[in-house]
Protein backbone atom coordinates (compact mmCIF):
# COMPACT_ATOMS: atom_id res chain seq x y z
CA UNK A 1 0.00 0.00 0.00
CA UNK A 2 1.51 3.47 -1.20
CA UNK A 3 1.00 6.27 0.35
CA UNK A 4 0.87 9.65 -0.96
CA UNK A 5 3.06 12.26 0.51
CA UNK A 6 1.29 15.01 2.28
CA UNK A 7 1.29 18.22 0.62
CA UNK A 8 2.20 21.75 1.66
CA UNK A 9 -1.13 23.86 1.54
CA UNK A 10 -1.10 27.65 1.96
CA UNK A 11 -3.96 28.90 4.29
CA UNK A 12 -5.83 31.75 2.89
CA UNK A 13 -5.60 35.17 4.01
CA UNK A 14 -7.17 36.34 7.11
CA UNK A 15 -8.96 39.38 5.08
CA UNK A 16 -10.70 39.63 8.84
CA UNK A 17 -7.47 40.80 10.27
CA UNK A 18 -6.79 45.06 9.52
CA UNK A 19 -3.74 45.83 7.32
CA UNK A 20 -1.39 48.10 8.34
CA UNK A 21 -2.04 51.17 6.21
CA UNK A 22 0.91 52.46 4.12
CA UNK A 23 -0.02 56.33 5.71
CA UNK A 24 0.40 55.16 9.02
CA UNK A 25 3.82 54.32 7.71
CA UNK A 26 4.78 56.80 5.58
CA UNK A 27 4.05 59.67 8.14
CA UNK A 28 6.17 58.17 10.65
CA UNK A 29 9.54 57.89 7.84
CA UNK A 30 8.26 61.33 6.13
CA UNK A 31 8.50 63.31 9.43
CA UNK A 32 11.71 62.51 10.46
CA UNK A 33 12.99 62.89 7.12
CA UNK A 34 11.38 66.14 6.06
CA UNK A 35 13.14 67.62 10.19
CA UNK A 36 15.87 66.26 8.64
CA UNK A 37 16.29 68.17 5.47
CA UNK A 38 15.56 71.21 6.95
CA UNK A 39 17.87 71.29 9.76
CA UNK A 40 20.58 70.34 7.51
CA UNK A 41 19.48 72.99 5.05
CA UNK A 42 19.12 75.08 7.69
CA UNK A 43 23.40 74.63 8.92
CA UNK A 44 24.23 74.56 4.81
CA UNK A 45 22.38 78.01 4.32
CA UNK A 46 24.13 79.73 7.65
CA UNK A 47 27.62 78.47 5.89
CA UNK A 48 26.84 80.07 3.08
CA UNK A 49 25.82 83.18 4.48
CA UNK A 50 28.55 83.50 6.76
CA UNK A 51 31.03 82.97 3.95
CA UNK A 52 31.20 85.98 2.28
CA UNK A 53 31.77 87.90 5.50
CA UNK A 54 34.84 85.50 6.46
CA UNK A 55 36.12 85.51 2.87
CA UNK A 56 36.53 89.26 3.18
CA UNK A 57 38.09 89.09 6.19
CA UNK A 58 40.45 86.53 5.02
CA UNK A 59 39.59 84.15 7.82
CA UNK A 60 40.31 81.22 5.53
CA UNK A 61 40.93 79.10 8.92
CA UNK A 62 37.24 79.22 10.26
CA UNK A 63 35.87 78.84 6.16
CA UNK A 64 38.00 75.74 6.26
CA UNK A 65 36.69 74.59 9.50
CA UNK A 66 33.26 75.81 9.03
CA UNK A 67 32.94 73.95 5.46
CA UNK A 68 34.11 71.35 7.20
CA UNK A 69 31.74 70.65 9.77
CA UNK A 70 29.24 71.10 6.70
CA UNK A 71 30.33 68.01 5.16
CA UNK A 72 30.80 65.99 7.49
CA UNK A 73 27.26 66.71 8.47
CA UNK A 74 25.46 66.20 5.21
CA UNK A 75 27.98 62.92 4.81
CA UNK A 76 26.79 61.49 8.51
CA UNK A 77 23.13 62.98 8.54
CA UNK A 78 21.90 62.75 4.86
CA UNK A 79 22.88 58.67 4.59
CA UNK A 80 21.40 55.49 6.37
CA UNK A 81 25.10 54.30 6.68
CA UNK A 82 27.84 55.22 9.26
CA UNK A 83 24.86 54.92 12.28
CA UNK A 84 27.63 54.77 14.90
CA UNK A 85 28.66 58.65 13.59
CA UNK A 86 25.63 59.59 14.05
CA UNK A 87 25.75 59.58 17.72
CA UNK A 88 29.59 60.44 17.79
CA UNK A 89 29.47 63.64 16.07
CA UNK A 90 27.51 65.84 17.37
CA UNK A 91 29.28 65.65 20.84
CA UNK A 92 32.77 64.99 19.29
CA UNK A 93 31.53 68.89 17.60
CA UNK A 94 30.72 70.21 21.05
CA UNK A 95 34.24 69.06 22.06
CA UNK A 96 36.27 70.60 19.53
CA UNK A 97 34.33 74.07 19.68
CA UNK A 98 34.19 74.53 22.82
CA UNK A 99 36.87 72.65 24.63
CA UNK A 100 39.62 72.02 22.04
CA UNK A 101 39.77 75.57 20.05
CA UNK A 102 39.52 77.49 23.03
CA UNK A 103 42.83 75.54 24.98
CA UNK A 104 44.48 75.64 21.22
CA UNK A 105 43.28 79.81 20.83
CA UNK A 106 44.84 80.29 24.39
CA UNK A 107 48.15 78.64 23.21
CA UNK A 108 48.51 80.64 20.55
CA UNK A 109 47.73 83.47 22.04
CA UNK A 110 50.55 82.67 25.08
CA UNK A 111 53.18 83.06 22.11
CA UNK A 112 52.03 86.73 21.74
CA UNK A 113 52.60 89.94 23.20
CA UNK A 114 48.83 90.62 23.20
CA UNK A 115 48.09 93.68 25.30
CA UNK A 116 47.15 97.04 26.18
CA UNK A 117 49.67 99.05 23.67
CA UNK A 118 49.91 95.97 21.47
CA UNK A 119 46.69 95.47 20.30
CA UNK A 120 47.22 96.86 16.91
CA UNK A 121 49.15 95.29 13.36
CA UNK A 122 52.18 96.39 12.86
CA UNK A 123 50.67 98.43 9.99
CA UNK A 124 48.35 100.45 11.61
CA UNK A 125 50.70 101.36 14.05
CA UNK A 126 53.16 103.16 11.41
CA UNK A 127 50.11 104.73 10.40
CA UNK A 128 49.40 106.18 13.76
CA UNK A 129 53.16 106.77 14.20
CA UNK A 130 52.75 108.79 10.42
CA UNK A 131 49.86 110.59 11.05
CA UNK A 132 51.33 112.23 14.90
CA UNK A 133 53.87 113.50 13.10
CA UNK A 134 51.74 115.16 10.27
CA UNK A 135 51.10 119.25 9.65
CA UNK A 136 48.39 120.33 7.35
CA UNK A 137 49.27 121.04 3.78
CA UNK A 138 49.43 124.68 3.36
CA UNK A 139 46.07 126.41 1.58
CA UNK A 140 44.94 122.76 0.69
CA UNK A 141 41.42 122.41 0.82
CA UNK A 142 39.31 120.94 3.50
CA UNK A 143 36.55 118.78 3.47
CA UNK A 144 32.96 117.30 5.05
CA UNK A 145 33.05 113.65 5.88
CA UNK A 146 30.74 110.63 4.88
CA UNK A 147 32.14 107.52 6.26
CA UNK A 148 30.64 104.80 4.06
CA UNK A 149 30.88 100.75 3.97
CA UNK A 150 30.21 98.01 2.33
CA UNK A 151 30.89 95.65 4.85
CA UNK A 152 30.44 95.73 9.33
CA UNK A 153 29.95 99.57 10.42
CA UNK A 154 32.80 98.31 13.39
CA UNK A 155 35.58 96.90 11.00
CA UNK A 156 34.64 98.10 7.33
CA UNK A 157 35.93 98.20 4.97
CA UNK A 158 35.81 101.70 4.80
CA UNK A 159 35.84 104.67 2.30
CA UNK A 160 35.53 108.45 2.82
CA UNK A 161 33.08 110.36 0.87
CA UNK A 162 34.41 114.06 0.98
CA UNK A 163 33.32 117.24 -0.73
CA UNK A 164 35.39 120.03 -1.44
CA UNK A 165 34.02 122.95 0.65
CA UNK A 166 35.65 125.80 -1.28
CA UNK A 167 34.68 124.32 -4.88
CA UNK A 168 31.38 121.43 -3.96
CA UNK A 169 33.87 119.01 -6.05
CA UNK A 170 32.59 115.30 -4.26
CA UNK A 171 35.46 112.34 -4.20
CA UNK A 172 35.35 108.74 -2.78
CA UNK A 173 38.70 108.22 -1.00
CA UNK A 174 40.00 104.41 -0.13
CA UNK A 175 43.30 102.97 0.70
CA UNK A 176 44.20 103.44 -3.08
CA UNK A 177 43.22 107.22 -3.37
CA UNK A 178 40.92 109.65 -4.43
CA UNK A 179 38.34 108.91 -7.60
CA UNK A 180 35.98 111.66 -8.52
CA UNK A 181 32.30 111.04 -8.21
CA UNK A 182 29.76 112.22 -10.53
CA UNK A 183 26.17 113.97 -10.17
CA UNK A 184 24.35 110.06 -10.09
CA UNK A 185 27.54 108.16 -7.50
CA UNK A 186 25.87 109.86 -4.82
CA UNK A 187 22.95 112.59 -3.01
CA UNK A 188 24.73 116.14 -1.42
CA UNK A 189 22.70 117.91 0.65
CA UNK A 190 24.07 120.94 1.95
CA UNK A 191 27.59 119.78 1.17
CA UNK A 192 27.55 117.15 2.66
CA UNK A 193 26.93 113.47 1.22
CA UNK A 194 23.95 112.09 2.19
CA UNK A 195 23.58 108.60 0.36
CA UNK A 196 25.31 106.22 -1.76
CA UNK A 197 23.65 103.82 -3.83
CA UNK A 198 24.38 100.04 -2.64
CA UNK A 199 26.93 101.64 0.67
CA UNK A 200 26.08 102.03 4.20
CA UNK A 201 26.76 105.14 5.73
CA UNK A 202 27.84 105.85 9.33
CA UNK A 203 26.04 107.61 12.16
CA UNK A 204 28.78 110.18 13.78
CA UNK A 205 28.10 107.66 16.99
CA UNK A 206 29.30 104.99 14.54
CA UNK A 207 31.89 106.85 13.47
CA UNK A 208 33.25 107.52 16.71
CA UNK A 209 33.41 104.25 17.68
CA UNK A 210 35.04 102.94 14.79
CA UNK A 211 37.77 105.22 15.28
CA UNK A 212 38.30 104.03 18.76
CA UNK A 213 41.87 101.73 19.57
CA UNK A 214 41.32 98.51 17.38
CA UNK A 215 38.06 99.92 15.33
CA UNK A 216 38.89 99.61 11.33
CA UNK A 217 39.05 103.12 11.17
CA UNK A 218 42.11 103.56 13.64
CA UNK A 219 44.39 105.23 11.80
CA UNK A 220 42.29 105.05 8.47
CA UNK A 221 43.71 107.63 5.91
CA UNK A 222 43.30 108.09 2.33
CA UNK A 223 46.32 108.86 -0.20
CA UNK A 224 46.25 112.78 -1.50
CA UNK A 225 49.88 113.56 -3.06
CA UNK A 226 53.27 112.58 -3.08
CA UNK A 227 53.79 112.77 0.88
CA UNK A 228 50.48 113.69 1.68
CA UNK A 229 47.39 111.51 2.82
CA UNK A 230 43.56 112.78 3.95
CA UNK A 231 42.50 111.75 7.29
CA UNK A 232 39.56 112.59 10.02
CA UNK A 233 39.75 115.42 12.07
CA UNK A 234 36.56 115.14 13.98
CA UNK A 235 33.44 115.32 11.57
CA UNK A 236 35.50 116.66 8.42
CA UNK A 237 38.67 115.93 6.75
CA UNK A 238 41.93 118.06 6.27
CA UNK A 239 45.11 117.30 3.90
CA UNK A 240 47.73 116.26 6.13
CA UNK A 241 51.98 116.17 5.41
CA UNK A 242 54.62 114.33 7.29
CA UNK A 243 57.98 114.03 7.22
CA UNK A 244 58.34 110.26 8.34
CA UNK A 245 58.24 108.24 4.85
CA UNK A 246 57.94 104.11 5.63
CA UNK A 247 59.23 101.87 3.73
CA UNK A 248 57.74 98.75 3.41
CA UNK A 249 60.17 96.64 1.82
CA UNK A 250 63.42 97.87 4.00
CA UNK A 251 60.69 98.12 7.04
CA UNK A 252 62.23 101.27 8.36
CA UNK A 253 60.65 104.65 8.47
CA UNK A 254 63.00 107.56 7.57
CA UNK A 255 62.46 111.44 8.51
CA UNK A 256 63.29 113.05 5.54
CA UNK A 257 64.06 116.38 7.08
CA UNK A 258 66.64 114.70 9.21
CA UNK A 259 67.77 111.85 7.56
CA UNK A 260 67.53 109.72 10.28
CA UNK A 261 66.66 105.85 9.75
CA UNK A 262 64.60 104.14 12.36
CA UNK A 263 63.89 100.35 12.01
CA UNK A 264 62.25 97.85 14.27
CA UNK A 265 64.56 96.71 17.42
CA UNK A 266 63.06 94.44 20.67
CA UNK A 267 62.88 96.23 23.73
CA UNK A 268 65.09 94.58 26.66
CA UNK A 269 61.67 93.31 28.12
CA UNK A 270 61.82 90.99 25.14
CA UNK A 271 57.65 91.57 24.84
CA UNK A 272 57.40 94.49 22.47
CA UNK A 273 59.58 96.05 19.61
CA UNK A 274 59.85 99.85 18.72
CA UNK A 275 61.23 101.82 16.05
CA UNK A 276 64.69 102.64 17.59
CA UNK A 277 67.11 104.38 15.40
CA UNK A 278 70.84 103.51 15.58
CA UNK A 279 72.01 105.30 18.73
CA UNK A 280 69.14 103.44 20.61
CA UNK A 281 66.70 106.88 20.49
CA UNK A 282 62.77 105.58 19.71
CA UNK A 283 60.65 107.71 17.34
CA UNK A 284 57.79 106.96 19.35
CA UNK A 285 56.35 104.42 22.24
CA UNK A 286 54.05 103.14 20.23
CA UNK A 287 54.39 99.04 19.57
CA UNK A 288 52.39 96.33 17.96
CA UNK A 289 51.01 92.60 18.20
CA UNK A 290 53.31 90.13 17.29
CA UNK A 291 54.57 86.44 18.46
CA UNK A 292 56.93 86.56 20.74
CA UNK A 293 58.04 82.76 20.84
CA UNK A 294 58.00 81.85 24.46
CA UNK A 295 59.13 84.69 26.08
CA UNK A 296 56.23 85.01 28.30
CA UNK A 297 57.28 81.61 29.96
CA UNK A 298 60.67 82.54 30.09
CA UNK A 299 59.35 85.36 31.98
CA UNK A 300 56.93 83.24 33.88
CA UNK A 301 59.81 81.43 35.33
CA UNK A 302 62.70 84.24 35.52
CA UNK A 303 60.91 87.50 36.98
CA UNK A 304 61.65 87.57 40.25
CA UNK A 305 58.54 89.41 40.54
CA UNK A 306 56.38 87.34 39.15
CA UNK A 307 58.22 84.01 39.81
CA UNK A 308 58.52 84.61 44.00
CA UNK A 309 54.56 85.12 43.48
CA UNK A 310 53.44 82.89 41.41
CA UNK A 311 55.38 80.04 43.95
CA UNK A 312 53.29 81.10 46.79
CA UNK A 313 50.13 81.52 45.11
CA UNK A 314 50.37 77.99 43.66
CA UNK A 315 51.19 76.57 47.36
CA UNK A 316 48.35 78.22 48.98
CA UNK A 317 45.95 77.08 45.18
CA UNK A 318 46.73 73.61 46.79
CA UNK A 319 45.65 74.32 49.89
CA UNK A 320 42.71 75.46 48.93
CA UNK A 321 41.79 72.83 46.92
CA UNK A 322 42.89 70.18 49.14
CA UNK A 323 40.93 71.83 51.96
CA UNK A 324 38.10 72.53 50.23
CA UNK A 325 37.67 68.69 49.01
CA UNK A 326 39.04 67.50 52.65
CA UNK A 327 36.54 69.40 54.62
CA UNK A 328 33.41 68.85 52.41
CA UNK A 329 33.94 64.87 51.99
CA UNK A 330 34.38 64.47 55.33
CA UNK A 331 31.56 66.54 56.40
CA UNK A 332 29.88 65.17 53.56
CA UNK A 333 30.02 61.85 54.64
CA UNK A 334 29.37 61.84 57.84
CA UNK A 335 25.88 63.45 57.39
CA UNK A 336 25.54 60.97 54.55
CA UNK A 337 26.24 58.33 57.23
CA UNK A 338 23.62 59.56 59.65
CA UNK A 339 21.16 60.26 57.33
CA UNK A 340 21.52 56.70 56.12
CA UNK A 341 20.37 54.97 59.35
CA UNK A 342 16.77 53.62 59.26
CA UNK A 343 16.60 54.58 63.05
CA UNK A 344 16.97 58.10 62.08
CA UNK A 345 12.93 59.78 61.70
CA UNK A 346 12.49 62.28 59.40
CA UNK A 347 15.12 61.67 56.91
CA UNK A 348 13.34 63.18 53.79
CA UNK A 349 12.94 66.32 55.81
CA UNK A 350 16.95 66.25 57.45
CA UNK A 351 18.36 65.64 53.62
CA UNK A 352 16.26 68.67 52.08
CA UNK A 353 17.49 70.72 54.81
CA UNK A 354 20.99 69.73 54.16
CA UNK A 355 20.75 70.40 50.25
CA UNK A 356 19.49 74.23 50.88
CA UNK A 357 22.93 75.54 50.70
CA UNK A 358 23.23 73.19 47.39
CA UNK A 359 19.92 75.03 45.68
CA UNK A 360 21.34 78.81 46.47
CA UNK A 361 23.05 80.25 42.88
CA UNK A 362 26.73 80.34 44.06
CA UNK A 363 27.47 83.83 44.09
CA UNK A 364 24.04 85.15 45.38
CA UNK A 365 25.79 82.91 48.61
CA UNK A 366 28.87 84.30 48.28
CA UNK A 367 28.10 87.86 47.91
CA UNK A 368 26.20 87.21 51.00
CA UNK A 369 29.11 85.41 52.90
CA UNK A 370 31.21 88.11 51.81
CA UNK A 371 28.85 90.35 53.94
CA UNK A 372 29.13 87.84 56.85
CA UNK A 373 32.45 88.13 57.42
CA UNK A 374 32.71 92.24 57.74
CA UNK A 375 34.08 93.15 60.88
CA UNK A 376 31.33 96.25 61.67
CA UNK A 377 28.55 94.98 60.36
CA UNK A 378 28.85 90.99 59.40
CA UNK A 379 26.89 88.47 61.32
CA UNK A 380 29.89 86.01 62.05
CA UNK A 381 31.30 89.02 64.46
CA UNK A 382 27.69 89.28 65.85
CA UNK A 383 26.92 86.25 66.66
CA UNK A 384 30.38 85.27 68.39
CA UNK A 385 30.85 88.78 70.00
CA UNK A 386 34.36 89.39 68.20
CA UNK A 387 35.93 92.36 66.61
CA UNK A 388 38.30 90.01 64.16
CA UNK A 389 38.77 91.67 60.77
CA UNK A 390 38.64 88.32 58.54
CA UNK A 391 38.98 89.93 55.48
CA UNK A 392 41.58 92.22 56.36
CA UNK A 393 44.35 89.95 57.60
CA UNK A 394 45.93 86.96 54.85
CA UNK A 395 45.69 84.14 57.67
CA UNK A 396 42.21 84.63 58.88
CA UNK A 397 41.05 85.74 55.32
CA UNK A 398 41.82 82.41 54.36
CA UNK A 399 40.03 80.91 56.90
CA UNK A 400 36.98 82.73 56.05
CA UNK A 401 37.55 80.71 52.31
CA UNK A 402 37.79 77.56 53.56
CA UNK A 403 35.28 77.94 55.97
CA UNK A 404 32.47 79.44 53.02
CA UNK A 405 33.60 76.90 50.76
CA UNK A 406 33.07 74.12 53.38
CA UNK A 407 29.26 75.71 53.68
CA UNK A 408 28.96 75.73 50.04
CA UNK A 409 29.90 72.67 49.11
CA UNK A 410 29.06 69.86 51.85
CA UNK A 411 25.90 69.46 50.28
CA UNK A 412 27.09 68.18 46.84
CA UNK A 413 29.81 65.38 48.95
CA UNK A 414 26.93 64.40 50.95
CA UNK A 415 24.51 64.17 48.02
CA UNK A 416 27.20 61.56 46.15
CA UNK A 417 28.16 59.84 49.16
CA UNK A 418 24.34 59.12 49.57
CA UNK A 419 23.68 57.42 46.72
CA UNK A 420 26.84 55.48 46.95
CA UNK A 421 26.03 54.23 50.59
CA UNK A 422 22.56 53.34 49.36
CA UNK A 423 24.46 50.82 46.38
CA UNK A 424 26.33 48.92 48.78
CA UNK A 425 24.61 45.83 49.79
CA UNK A 426 23.71 45.22 52.97
CA UNK A 427 24.92 41.54 52.45
CA UNK A 428 28.06 42.59 52.83
CA UNK A 429 27.76 44.18 56.00
CA UNK A 430 25.95 41.30 58.01
CA UNK A 431 28.61 39.11 56.83
CA UNK A 432 31.43 41.21 58.33
CA UNK A 433 29.41 41.45 61.53
CA UNK A 434 29.28 37.38 61.58
CA UNK A 435 32.70 37.77 61.89
CA UNK A 436 32.67 39.59 64.93
CA UNK A 437 33.46 43.31 63.28
CA UNK A 438 32.01 45.84 65.18
CA UNK A 439 30.08 48.90 63.52
CA UNK A 440 33.40 50.71 63.23
CA UNK A 441 34.94 47.70 61.49
CA UNK A 442 32.45 47.37 59.11
CA UNK A 443 32.39 51.11 57.87
CA UNK A 444 36.43 50.95 57.75
CA UNK A 445 37.02 48.08 56.32
CA UNK A 446 33.94 47.14 54.22
CA UNK A 447 31.62 50.80 53.46
CA UNK A 448 34.08 53.12 53.11
CA UNK A 449 36.82 50.95 50.85
CA UNK A 450 33.48 50.54 48.50
CA UNK A 451 32.28 53.74 49.02
CA UNK A 452 35.97 55.34 47.69
CA UNK A 453 35.62 53.47 43.89
CA UNK A 454 32.26 55.15 43.38
CA UNK A 455 33.16 58.67 44.44
CA UNK A 456 37.14 58.73 43.98
CA UNK A 457 36.62 59.94 40.31
CA UNK A 458 34.47 62.52 41.47
CA UNK A 459 36.61 63.64 44.23
CA UNK A 460 39.21 64.38 41.61
CA UNK A 461 37.19 66.37 39.46
CA UNK A 462 36.14 68.52 42.76
CA UNK A 463 40.12 68.85 43.29
CA UNK A 464 40.20 70.27 39.82
CA UNK A 465 37.18 72.61 39.76
CA UNK A 466 38.55 74.35 43.35
CA UNK A 467 42.10 74.55 41.83
CA UNK A 468 40.31 77.15 39.56
CA UNK A 469 37.46 77.89 41.44
CA UNK A 470 37.73 82.09 40.19
CA UNK A 471 34.51 82.46 41.98
CA UNK A 472 34.71 81.67 45.76
CA UNK A 473 38.32 84.01 45.47
CA UNK A 474 36.67 86.91 43.29
CA UNK A 475 33.78 87.60 44.93
CA UNK A 476 34.56 86.69 48.32
CA UNK A 477 38.09 88.74 48.76
CA UNK A 478 38.67 89.59 45.22
CA UNK A 479 41.92 88.13 45.91
CA UNK A 480 42.91 90.43 48.66
CA UNK A 481 43.93 91.61 51.35
CA UNK A 482 46.91 93.32 49.28
CA UNK A 483 49.86 94.58 50.94
CA UNK A 484 51.47 98.20 49.94
CA UNK A 485 54.50 96.19 48.79
CA UNK A 486 53.08 94.05 46.45
CA UNK A 487 49.34 95.16 44.87
CA UNK A 488 49.35 92.55 41.85
CA UNK A 489 49.04 89.88 44.23
CA UNK A 490 46.72 89.13 47.05
CA UNK A 491 46.67 86.80 50.39
CA UNK A 492 44.28 84.98 49.02
CA UNK A 493 44.39 84.97 45.37
CA UNK A 494 44.54 81.09 43.55
CA UNK A 495 46.36 81.03 40.52
CA UNK A 496 43.32 81.79 38.22
CA UNK A 497 42.79 85.18 40.03
CA UNK A 498 45.97 85.65 39.96
CA UNK A 499 45.87 85.33 36.04
CA UNK A 500 42.97 87.16 35.94
CA UNK A 501 44.37 90.58 37.25
CA UNK A 502 47.04 90.20 35.23
CA UNK A 503 45.06 89.81 31.96
CA UNK A 504 42.39 92.56 33.27
CA UNK A 505 43.31 93.54 36.50
CA UNK A 506 45.92 96.14 36.12
CA UNK A 507 46.25 99.96 34.33
CA UNK A 508 47.87 97.52 31.61
CA UNK A 509 46.15 94.60 30.56
CA UNK A 510 48.62 91.49 29.12
CA UNK A 511 46.63 89.23 27.90
CA UNK A 512 49.31 87.49 26.37
CA UNK A 513 51.26 86.76 29.25
CA UNK A 514 47.94 85.87 31.11
CA UNK A 515 47.01 83.33 28.15
CA UNK A 516 50.75 81.30 28.68
CA UNK A 517 50.23 81.53 33.15
CA UNK A 518 46.63 79.81 31.89
CA UNK A 519 48.23 77.27 29.77
CA UNK A 520 50.93 76.65 32.54
CA UNK A 521 47.58 76.32 35.11
CA UNK A 522 46.40 73.58 32.36
CA UNK A 523 49.28 71.49 31.76
CA UNK A 524 49.73 71.65 35.91
CA UNK A 525 45.81 70.59 36.74
CA UNK A 526 45.90 67.81 33.61
CA UNK A 527 49.28 66.55 35.79
CA UNK A 528 47.94 66.50 39.11
CA UNK A 529 44.90 65.14 38.11
CA UNK A 530 46.56 62.24 36.38
CA UNK A 531 48.34 61.77 39.48
CA UNK A 532 45.40 61.38 41.70
CA UNK A 533 43.93 58.89 38.76
CA UNK A 534 47.02 56.75 39.03
CA UNK A 535 46.62 57.06 42.94
CA UNK A 536 43.11 55.72 42.98
CA UNK A 537 43.88 53.06 40.67
CA UNK A 538 44.36 50.88 43.58
CA UNK A 539 41.00 51.26 44.57
CA UNK A 540 40.26 49.04 41.56
CA UNK A 541 41.05 45.24 43.90
CA UNK A 542 38.02 46.40 46.20
CA UNK A 543 35.87 45.00 43.43
CA UNK A 544 37.57 41.87 42.53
Amino acid sequence: MTIAPSRLVTPPPDRSRPRSTLAGRGTSTVLPLVVKVVLLGLVAGLAIAVTPALVRDGSWVFVGGLWAVVVVLLAVYATKRAVPLKYLVPGSLFLVVFVVYPILMTAQLSSTNYGDGTRGTKEATVTRIIGASAVQVPDAPSYTLAVGTTGGVADGPFTFYLVDEATGDAFAGDAEGLTELGADDATITDGVVTEVPGVTLLTRSQINDAGQAGGGLEGFTVPAGENSVIRQQGFSAVELTSPLVYDEAADTITNSETGEVYTPQRAASGDRSYFTAEDGTRLSDQSWGESIGLQNYVRAFTDPAISSDFISIFLWTLLFAVGSVGSTFFLGLALAVVMNDDRVRGQRLYRSLILLPYAIPGFIALSIWSGFWNRDFGLVNDLLGLDVNWLGQTGTARLAVLLTNLWMGFPYMFLICTGALQSIPGDLKEAASLDGANGFMQFRKVVLPLLLVAVAPLLVASFAFNFNNFNAIQLLTEGGPFSPANPTAGGTDILISYTYRLAFGNAAQQIGFASAISVLLFILTGLLAAAQFRATRSLEDVNR
